[in-house]
């Protein structure tokens, strides 16, 4: 006679899996409101600079000088972050971003400085976007041939920063490590051009004086922690609205809605562009944050080609939306000769791009 005796193995791993069930569902549990220390970086509205704000009011308008017709769009692309100290993500939140190609992880440090408020850096944000602004309108009537005068102070001091009892608001700033002082993007590139102390050659109440910082370093940027302001005199009037905003990526492509604006001709023939750079009142276009973001929310407006500044092309390689041709530009010249050379029909093949992938070509 044959005896069958009871398998107690099933029944332990019945156990042993429902247990790990458990432990797993409590960890999403946990995950689901435990904070994590990042905030997420996705692709935020987008402007046609040469269309109209959401309050319906023309992103630019010029005063006292001819302007033309335009076609197509010029589109300037802004971020938006989710999560912030105050109301920090969940790693769940996190998660789901990770499985998203257009959204990007950072770190809360980096988005939200420690030693800085929200408050603070919204004001830092505006500071920017005005400084932008300006730098903006004066690239493009230099680039028309119109002659402006420059000044540039200090709008603001960060608490804790070596520039702290050295500088103060309302400095004029004349040189920085004897180079001209033209506008902010020149004071940086004086003080990332000197690994030291910096000199500042200022005018503070009428009087000249002259006063030494030494930069704290953080990533590449070297950083004397002041908020500088541009303030231009220009022959005729040039405003631009866009409220809500913050920062200095959109340099480029105001300068650009403002050529095209002063220029008989629509440039872009009828294509929507969109794009993103900082720039300097000489034109020079400068690296930006998020720029794999940009590319799909230009993508997601209907975009189809699109400028980037020559810096960020390592990062735009690989991550281009379908459909999409990205241009590399270093200059607001480089810029226009792209968008008008797409505009005649003519050989691209001679314009700089950044890389393959996507609709890059």
């Amino acid at each position: 006679m044959h005896h069958r005796f009871p398998d107690v193995r099933p029944r332990r791993l019945r156990r042993a899996g429902w247990a790990a069930l458990t432990a797993t569902a409590v960890a999403a549990l946990a995950l689901a409101f435990v904070p994590s220390p990042y905030v997420v970086e996705v692709p935020g509205p987008t402007y046609d600079t040469l269309g109209a704000t959401d309050a319906g009011g023309p992103l630019i308008s010029i005063e006292g000088a001819q302007t033309y017709p335009t076609e197509g769009e010029l589109r300037l692309l802004t971020l938006a972050w989710l999560g912030n100290p105050q109301r920090p993500l969940t790693w769940i939140d996190v998660a789901r971003a990770y499985l998203d190609p257009a959204d990007g992880i950072i770190p809360m440090d980096a988005a939200f400085p420690p030693q800085q408020t929200i408050e603070e850096s919204n004001e830092a944000g505006r500071i920017e976007m005005q400084n932008s602004q300006q730098a903006a309108v004066a690239a493009a009537l230099l680039h028309e041939g119109h002659e402006i005068d420059s000044d540039v102070r200090v709008a603001g001091v960060i608490p804790g920063s070596p520039a702290v009892d050295v500088l103060q608001e309302d400095d004029r700033i004349l040189r920085v490590n004897g180079e001209p002082a033209y506008d902010v993007g020149s004071i940086r590139a004086s003080i990332a051009a000197v690994d030291g102390p910096t000199t500042f050659d200022i005018e503070r109440d009428g009087e000249p004086l002259t006063v030494e910082v030494t930069p704290i370093v953080e990533g590449e940027q070297r950083l004397v922690g002041i908020y500088p302001s541009n303030e231009f005199t220009f022959p005729f009037e040039v405003d631009i609205e866009l409220p809500n905003v913050g920062g200095p990526s959109a340099g480029m492509m105001f300068a650009l809605g403002i050529v095209d604006e002063l220029t008989p001709g629509a440039m872009t023939a009828g294509t929507v562009w969109a794009g993103t750079g900082t720039i300097t009142a000489l034109g020079d276009v400068g690296p930006i944050g998020g720029i794999v973001q940009k590319l799909h929310g230009a993508s997601d407006a209907g975009a189809t080609h699109f400028l980037a500044p020559v810096e960020n092309c390592a990062e735009v390689t690989g991550h281009v939306p379908e459909g999409l041709t990205v241009f590399a530009v270093d200059t607001l010249d480089e810029a226009i000769t792209a968008v008008e050379t797409v505009a005649m029909n003519a050989d691209t093949s001679a314009l700089p791009t950044c890389g393959a992938g996507g609709g890059d070509s």
